[in-house]
């Protein structure tokens, strides 16, 4: 197997590690098992050509990317386009896609497990026509992440602090916007404060994060306008992973969702696996049923 990585120097563990020593280490690791490796270290802006050279360069290899879950949505798009399949190292905050994956966290112990690992289908989504393999979300994340993005951290725990302090800015002015969903051709018009559609629906666990990816369905999610003291509960749920007792979201698996926004004005944002992107009057978002290879340890890694 020929193993081409692209590391992204500015991903929340490589800050804090010799990340030169670490490619090496990987080298060696890939190499014990047989396999050929390479990689490069780039810049956060310039994650996306380095993936799009690293995948025209090698074809009939593997993709491997280690960053947060931006550079892991970035690769997963590079890879379902070409067709290459996905090796995942996770060097972020909270490596979403790579707990849904059940690749160890500690990148020793990852590189190893994908070192010994199988190529796996996984299901991709996408809204307009941009992967995504966690999630798309308008109302509470945007604005939350908008702010979190004002405030100043250098490390993991710095990024948690910053998004708990602009979701406590949030909750005390709570979004509301209209929107005609369509969910599988069935339409209705509801006034909400929050709509996150997933790459697969979320599993029981206190993350949000779908505990398989093959199950080729959306998981669309919807809290209906709600008053700080419903917010304040809905928060509350969220923290102890308990949110889906809370009967202000609703909870509904579908195969295609259509969002049309029919006050939408300025320049409103979403998100797309954590990155903030500009919000468009209709959306369109579909679920790609096994349709990103995927580079997955032969013996998941317990959650």
């Amino acid at each position: 197997m020929q193993v081409h990585a692209v590391f992204n120097r500015d991903g929340g563990t490589f800050r804090t590690l010799d990340i030169a020593a670490f490619a090496l280490k990987a080298k060696e690791i890939f190499e014990q098992h047989g396999h050929a490796f390479q990689s490069d270290i780039v810049a956060g802006k310039d994650i996306v050509k380095a993936l799009d050279n690293a995948a025209t360069r090698d074809r009939d290899g593997v993709l491997m990317a280690g960053g947060g879950d931006g550079t892991i949505s970035a690769a997963a798009a590079v890879a379902w386009k070409t067709g290459i399949p996905l090796a995942v190292l996770p060097a972020g905050t909270m490596n979403l896609f790579a707990r849904s994956l059940k690749i160890p966290l500690e990148l020793n112990a990852a590189l190893e497990s994908l070192a010994s690992g199988v190529i796996s289908a996984a299901d991709i989504s996408t809204a307009n026509e941009r992967a995504f393999v966690h999630q798309f979300a308008i109302g509470f994340q945007p604005r939350m992440i908008k702010l979190r993005n004002t405030l100043e951290y250098s490390s993991q725990w710095g990024k948690r602090l910053a998004s708990m302090r602009a979701f406590a800015k949030v909750i005390g002015r709570p979004p509301r916007f209209a929107v005609r969903l369509t969910i599988d051709g069935a339409s209705n018009e509801r006034t909400v404060s929050a709509i996150s559609v997933s790459n697969n629906p979320y599993g029981r666990g206190l993350l949000p994060i779908a505990d398989s990816l093959d199950q080729g369905k959306l998981g669309v999610y919807i809290a209906d306008r709600i008053s700080l003291s419903s917010l304040a509960k809905l928060a509350a749920t969220v923290l102890m992973g308990s949110w889906r007792n809370n009967n202000d979201v609703d909870e509904i698996l579908a195969g295609e969702v259509d969002l049309h926004f029919p006050h939408l004005h300025g320049r409103k944002r979403a998100t797309i696996d954590g990155e903030l992107v500009p919000l468009e009057r209709d959306v369109v978002i579909k679920v790609h049923a096994g349709a990103l290879r995927v580079l997955v340890p032969a013996e998941p890694s317990p959650k």
